[in-house]
């Protein structure tokens, strides 16, 4: 039997860009480096059928860089969901992420599957949070899903990634999260951003990712803050309708190397 052709998801995370095309993020120019990773994205030939961003789509939150974004995507004509990062201000995303191929529901359905996008950001702080809210509406959506395969995505991760700094302003409520995911099967995938590294963490049968940026990476397993030398990358998923998945982190190379002491993050 010929196996179901898949949904093709690409996840894109922490692009960091500015309103002026010339701004660097430590030492990378974030504009540049973004646009590899979509020429990255386009040389593959990969079917897209859906472009997943999760946060920190902007550093200095103005209009200008997400129209920037906005005018990069267009061109792509791939259906393109989003969820703000704590660097992100929510209230320009909603006017200028507006038009297609942007698309602003949290909840739909595509190729069989359920994707359930949430906010964890706090404004004005580098940690995040899942409100009541939020997680009143996860469990209704995930129960109204059904055995519905599901995917769910947002910007902070909820499982330590194991560098201390940074596992101070993950997700803080995670075990609420985790509490109400626990008692579904059908979700199989959990998306998130913020680590800018790659990484994966299983519980209950479900897989947690995080993706590297577009621009500058985080050194692994870090005490401090710190650097890492790895290249850009994004993250491409294959859904099945049975339920299965696959999934691979494509990096692209860049001429910018990452310097500490460029601009605080």
């Amino acid at each position: 039997m010929i196996p179901a052709s898949p949904l093709r998801l690409a996840q894109i995370t922490d692009l960091h860009l500015f309103a002026r095309p010339d701004r660097k993020l430590l030492g990378v120019p974030t504009l540049s480096s973004f646009e590899a990773v979509l020429r990255g994205l386009l040389s593959l030939n990969y079917a897209r059928d859906l472009l997943l961003l999760t946060g920190d789509l902007s550093q200095d939150e103005t209009p200008e860089s997400y129209q920037v974004l906005r005018d990069l995507i267009r061109p792509l004509q791939v259906p393109t969901y989003w969820v703000p990062g704590n660097h992100d201000n929510l209230c320009v995303m909603e006017s200028v992420l507006t038009e297609s191929p942007f698309c602003a529901d949290k909840s739909f359905e595509m190729g069989n599957w359920r994707f359930i996008l949430l906010n964890s950001q706090i404004p004005g702080a580098d940690g995040g949070r899942l409100s009541r809210t939020s997680l009143e509406w996860l469990d209704w959506e995930l129960y109204k899903a059904g055995k519905q395969p599901t995917f769910v995505a947002l910007h902070h991760p909820p499982f330590p990634v194991n560098s201390e700094w940074l596992d101070q302003i993950n997700l803080e409520n995670a075990e609420a999260f985790f509490a109400i995911l626990d008692r579904y099967r059908n979700v199989k995938l959990v998306a998130c951003g913020h680590a800018h590294q790659n990484l994966l963490f299983y519980r209950e049968n479900v897989a947690y990712f995080a993706t590297p940026s577009t621009c500058v990476q985080f050194q692994p397993k870090s005490i401090e803050f710190a650097l890492d030398d790895a290249s850009p990358g994004f993250r491409l998923f294959n859904l099945y309708p049975n339920g299965t998945w696959e999934t691979k982190v494509e990096r692209v190379p860049i001429a910018a190397q990452p310097d500490l002491t460029a601009l605080e993050y």
